[in-house]
């Protein structure tokens, strides 16, 4: 198993997190060191049980992190570089890997070779970075302010390798590349294939919301996807007390799992959070615990292990709400959520003890119209878990296959003689074979 197999991550949006400013700094202002605080959530992170710390956006960028203009320089909202490497350091010395989102598919007007063209025309040495499109260029799904890189031209590719070397060389581990999507798989092919050259260790994930996940990673070489279809299946189905979606799901997340390891997630800097979407709050454990149990590199989206409450919204300042500044430091979150603070913690201890789960299919052995069981086994160690889900408000049976299964979260206990399990109304279980 590589390192990547191993990762549960913390995810943070740093502009928003760290109460930047809403949009970049005038040029003769000094940087704002706001980085450094975020070494002071290690042990939070720790105490989770995760051991990745997931950067949103850092570089130098005009609002709000993905209108880059300088890949290569920290956003003085945050800090210098040096801020930056220093984090990298101590999170190392703690066993912390740190991955950093990347913004290629696009670019803010303010990017230096994007004003050169604008300057200049085609007779700028950067003509070829971008794709005229009538008076203008391309832009990322009609957002004018972000600028559509060419992805068929070489030195594009060429300046992506640069940029993503230059931060593996100081530390990272690797990278989110975001709007994944919209770049052709080919072009990521020729990035990844040059990066892993020099840094053979190195994990990519791209974000993708559409589209077959498997081929995408097949075609552009990318270590992951971004599993947006697992997440709303897992809200979607709770919600409409359906577990029957989910079981589909479930069988869909398995033959990715042939191909590569999905990173998992309910909630994120770009979603409503999990506590707001769900209906019913006593959903939020059965949402944890397929996270947590099923296949795939997870990650905790920062807040949600609090049941923070965030609306997004489809209008300008309409992240506001899922990217709100944190305290100081980990004790300024008092004592609010703090049960499914302990409850993330039960749910990624089970995770960290059986690791084999990064790739591990799912059975489902009972679903009907209120509850869903299913287990996970290991062939090489004999070692298993069983899941029983209850979506519903009255109490239910279900039933697994016969084990030495020991209770290790939830309410009920599975019979290891008949795998029998009876569920209160909104209960769920989880128990395991070593």
């Amino acid at each position: 198993m590589s390192w990547s197999d191993h990762a549960i991550w913390w995810h943070v949006h740093p502009l928003g997190f760290l109460g930047a400013e809403r949009t970049a700094l005038p040029p003769d202002e000094p940087p704002r060191h706001r980085l450094p605080a975020l070494a002071g959530w290690l042990d939070h992170l720790i105490a989770l049980g995760c051991n990745g710390l997931a950067l949103g956006p850092v570089f130098a960028s005009e609002t709000h992190g993905y209108d880059t203009t300088d890949h290569f320089r920290i956003d003085p909202r945050l800090g210098t570089e040096k801020d930056l490497t220093e984090l990298v350091e101590r999170a190392a010395s703690r066993g912390v890997r740190v991955l950093l989102d990347g913004v290629f598919n696009h670019v803010g007007r303010s990017f230096g070779p994007f004003v050169d063209v604008a300057r200049h025309g085609t007779a700028s040495a950067y003509a070829d970075w971008f794709v005229p499109e009538g008076d203008d260029f391309r832009v990322f799904e009609g957002h004018r302010h972000l600028v559509a890189l060419d992805h068929t031209s070489p030195v594009v590719a060429d300046h992506v390798v640069a940029v993503l070397d230059h931060w593996l060389d100081r530390g990272v581990s690797g990278w989110r590349l975001d709007a994944a999507y919209a770049v052709p798989p080919a072009f990521w092919r020729t990035v990844t294939d040059r990066v892993r050259a020099r840094h053979p260790e190195a994990w990519f994930s791209g974000e993708v919301i559409h589209g077959d996940y498997a081929e995408y990673v097949t075609e552009s070489g990318l270590d992951s996807v971004t599993q947006y279809e697992l997440w709303k299946a897992i809200w979607s189905s709770l919600n409409d007390t359906n577990p029957h979606e989910l079981a589909w799901a479930l069988q869909r997340h398995n033959a990715m799992l042939d191909v590569f390891a999905p990173q998992t997630f309910v909630g994120n800097h770009d979603v409503t959070r999990i506590a707001s979407r769900l209906r019913e709050s006593g959903h939020l454990a059965h949402a944890l615990t397929v996270l947590f149990t099923v296949g795939g590199i997870p990650s905790v989206y920062a807040g949600d292990e609090r049941a923070w409450q965030g609306v997004k919204e489809e209008r300008e300042g309409g992240d506001d709400a899922i990217r709100p500044a944190f305290p100081a430091d980990p004790s300024g979150l008092g004592t609010e959520g703090l049960s499914v603070e302990r409850l993330h913690q039960t749910l990624v201890g089970i995770r960290r003890r059986h690791a084999w789960l990064v790739r591990a299919r799912t059975q489902v052995h009972t679903l009907d119209n209120a509850v869903l069981t299913y287990t996970a086994d290991d062939p090489g160690t004999g070692a298993a878990v069983a899941v029983a889900l209850n979506f519903g408000t009255t109490p239910a049976e279900g039933r697994v296959p016969p084990a030495h299964w020991t209770h290790a979260a939830g309410d009920p206990v599975i019979d290891p003689a008949t795998g029998s399990v009876s569920l209160r109304p909104l209960g769920w279980c989880v128990a395991t074979v070593s």
